[in-house]
């Protein structure tokens, strides 16, 4: 039976892991015997027919969020170095036509990307007005590389009745812009903004003219959060048919907000229906209830299998970008919350307890998560609270390298019962030292937690 290169068999599994620095054994049941998978149902293809490419927006639209700070210069450089360790394809690293500070950190960005020899590819906003492309090109010749530019315009009706925009001005402005930034060698994504709410008579003339002045990409964008599913289909299957017919070929991309908390579901769909590159940020930090969470849609993308990326360090880009600007993560968040792998719940904590007994972590990861927390820099936690069970405190005695009695166990879980809360890990270690079990000098390792602004929460 072939074997992967961590040890893992096809079918009645066995793998070798390390848990808590021991080597041990895993056997179980293969996986579809343990688990029937109703998202695999009917599935004759792959999700996407090719790579999905993954654009970052965090340091810019991200930043226009009101409640989100924008980051000093070192966090955005580190912020650069994860998202080319995460395999995400080019990132949005300022709107340089924002005045000087944005030139100045665009250029410095730039230069940290040539000179770490990254793979990440650094891209700019700009209006489609020559005078904001005019500082992107200027940055691209210091830097000495390509700085692709993404040119926006409102084209929806409501946004063209409230500025009093006509078409022919539409027209005339992108073309300016395009040209603009084709003769300075810049690359060029059209952005017409609010494609979600846009006519097809109006998309039809933009996307043709946007590509006649030479842009090699268009994005369509969900701007206000407008799209559902369906409306993502459609929309993607007629760009498809409009490109098609124009016999050109023009990535398209997918930038969406979650004013409906739809973006990543919708961001899923659009690769699924032909967006070739996929829009996000860190956290889902934007302007109003956010953007589509970049780490989201890529943990959703790598199990599903339509990406390959390796996420070791998508944790660490979470807590990077909560800490860069100053955006806490809530405690309910997927991977990166304080609770996203964390159970008081007796019956959960049981089943959990079970499979950690087996000698599997394969399957105490699975067991009550939807999400493997070892294949993201996690682990599944257990707590003692008013809904648990003489095993919770007793797993969390020996999870920590404590003495277990009977005397003590049952201390904990009166304790417990009497509270309305999950015990803090102070008020557990009172109770041990009260009974003298050798840890009244906190010598008891404690559970390692996913991040300093977790640790010590109840």
């Amino acid at each position: 039976m072939a074997k992967t290169k961590n040890g893992e068999k096809t079918a009645g599994r066995t793998r070798t892991t390390r848990a808590n620095g021991r080597r041990r054994a895993e056997h179980h049941p293969a996986e579809a015997e343990i688990v029937y998978d109703w998202n695999k149902l009917d599935v004759r293809a792959p999700l996407t027919a090719g790579p999905v490419e993954f654009f970052d927006e965090t340091l810019r639209d991200g930043i226009q969020s009101p409640s989100v700070t924008d980051p000093g210069i070192d966090d955005k450089l580190e912020l650069l170095h994860l998202m080319n360790s995460l395999g995400i394809t080019a990132a949005d690293v300022s709107l340089p036509g924002a005045g000087r500070r944005a030139v100045e950190d665009t250029v410095t960005m730039c230069e940290e990307i040539v000179r770490s020899r990254m793979e990440l590819a650094p891209a700019c906003a700009a209006r489609t007005v020559v005078r904001d492309v005019e500082p992107i090109a200027e940055v691209s010749q210091k830097v000495g590389i390509p700085i692709e530019v993404y040119a926006f315009i409102g084209s929806s009706p409501i946004r063209q009745y409230a500025e009093d925009w006509d078409l022919d001005r539409m027209l005339r402005t992108s073309s300016d812009a395009i040209d603009f930034a084709v003769k300075h060698d810049l690359p060029v994504v059209y952005v017409p903004e609010d494609t979600t709410r846009s006519a097809p008579a109006t998309g039809d003339r933009l996307f043709r003219s946007g590509r006649d002045h030479g842009a090699s990409a268009l994005c369509l964008c969900d701007t206000v959060g407008h799209a559902t599913p369906d409306g993502v289909r459609r929309l993607i299957h007629w760009t498809r048919d409009l490109i098609r017919g124009m016999g050109v070929d023009v990535r398209i991309e997918w930038h969406g907000h979650n004013d409906r908390g739809l973006a990543v579901v919708n961001s899923i769909f659009a690769a699924e229906y032909g967006a070739k590159r996929i829009h996000g940020t860190g956290l889902g930090v934007g302007e109003r209830v956010g953007n589509a969470a970049l780490d989201q849609i890529m943990l959703n993308m790598k199990l599903l299998g339509a990406a390959h990326n390796d996420l070791s360090n998508l944790l660490l880009y979470c807590q990077s970008v909560s800490r860069a600007c100053r955006v806490p993560i809530p405690y309910n968040y997927p991977l990166a919350g304080a609770d996203a792998f964390r159970t008081a719940t007796g019956v959960h904590a049981a089943a959990i307890i079970k499979a950690d007994q087996k000698g599997d972590a394969w399957l105490a990861d699975r067991i009550y998560s939807g999400v493997p927390a070892s294949e993201f820099g996690k682990e599944q936690e257990i707590e003692i609270g008013h809904y648990s069970g003489l095993s919770n405190v007793r797993y969390w005695l020996e999870h920590r390298r404590l003495p277990v009695d009977d005397a003590l166990v049952e201390a904990i879980f009166a304790r417990a019962k009497k509270s309305n809360r999950v015990l803090t890990e102070d008020e557990v270690m009172a109770i041990v030292r009260r009974h003298g079990n050798g840890s009244a000098n906190g010598r008891g390792k404690k559970i390692r937690r996913g991040s300093g602004a977790e640790a010590g929460r109840g």
